[in-house]
């Protein structure tokens, strides 16, 4: 009788390795060369359409009056986030990289760097063309660039206006530059669901980076009723309160800081409370680490009467 054939070997078992950033993540942890030396970093986040922009514009100008030396980086696509700071909007940094073919020792500062309002330097990042790429590659082309340029040497305070809400590990990509992340949400169920996911999305992140939560910014809200609920549930902080003013959506037609606004009675209680905000974030807050909730919780607590 012919031998039988050797059976084939079992397949290898492949063992999981530990997640870098939190369970599911894909993406490759940051070069360490990369950090942010020497400047309080703040990630600003938020659903989409919750006025990130607005927010970040107007708490950099309000850093800049308090003499700070600021730098705004845009992180989306529409590349909007300084259009306030600049009256107009400036190319992106892929932009840029491309009118070079992306050889950035062809570049000067001046090409991707704008002041702004009272001095505030700004960039928009930018991002890959829809559908393709990743927003976490172009923050940090952004960073290594600035890096290159020395751009970062004499800042105080940047600031990470990021896209949207946070669905992967690109739109989280800021987090690993971030000292503190500070979220925008308005008084309402969707922008409470959107600040938790955002909520565990830092979490995960703090795991291996130093990036701690600040607390999160009431806007477009008369009241905060539903914020504070929330944040009363998982263990957070409402940090600031702007109000739902036709004036703030003015100033963004008018292409200006509230702080350009004629100085009326509501706008300068808006001013006040920026430059409060900035003032809180600057001196420090507490690195808060709150519990965000499950889908069905969120839904009992605030989506029901």
């Amino acid at each position: 009788m012919a031998p039988l054939d050797k059976p084939a070997a079992p397949p290898p078992v492949l063992r999981r390795s530990r997640r870098e950033d939190g369970d599911g993540s894909v993406q490759v942890r940051m070069d360490p060369k990369m950090k942010i030396e020497g400047a309080k970093v703040f990630s600003v986040y938020g659903k989409g359409g919750i006025g990130k922009s607005t927010t970040s514009s107007n708490l950099s100008a309000a850093f800049s009056k308090l003499g700070k030396r600021v730098l705004q980086i845009g992180c989306d696509p529409k590349h909007d986030s300084t259009f306030t700071l600049t009256k107009k909007l400036m190319p992106t940094v892929i932009d840029v990289l491309e009118s070079v073919n992306f050889h950035s020792e062809e570049l000067r500062a001046e090409d991707f760097v704008y002041e702004g309002y009272n001095g505030v330097m700004c960039v928009e990042a930018g991002g890959p063309p829809a559908g393709t790429g990743c927003g976490g590659y172009v923050v940090g082309q952004t960073v290594k660039l600035l890096k290159e340029h020395h751009l970062l040497d004499d800042t105080d305070v940047v600031i990470f206006d990021v896209l949207g809400d946070v669905v992967c590990g690109g739109f989280a990509a800021p987090l690993q530059h971030a000292d503190r992340a500070v979220i925008v949400t308005a008084n309402d169920f969707d922008s409470i669901y959107a600040m938790n996911r955002i909520v565990a999305a830092v979490q995960a992140k703090a795991k291996n980076y130093s990036v701690r939560l600040a607390g999160c910014v009431a806007n477009r809200s008369r009241e905060t009723d539903e914020v504070d609920r929330y944040c009363q549930t998982v263990g957070f902080k409402r940090i600031a309160h702007l109000p739902d003013l036709d004036a703030i959506r003015r100033s963004r037609l008018k292409k200006c800081t509230l702080f350009e606004m004629d100085p009326v009675e509501d706008i300068v209680a808006v001013q006040k409370e920026y430059i409060r905000l900035a003032e809180t974030l600057w001196n420090g807050t507490e690195p808060l680490a709150p519990s965000p909730m499950k889908d069905r919780d969120i839904f009992e607590l605030l989506g029901f009467d």
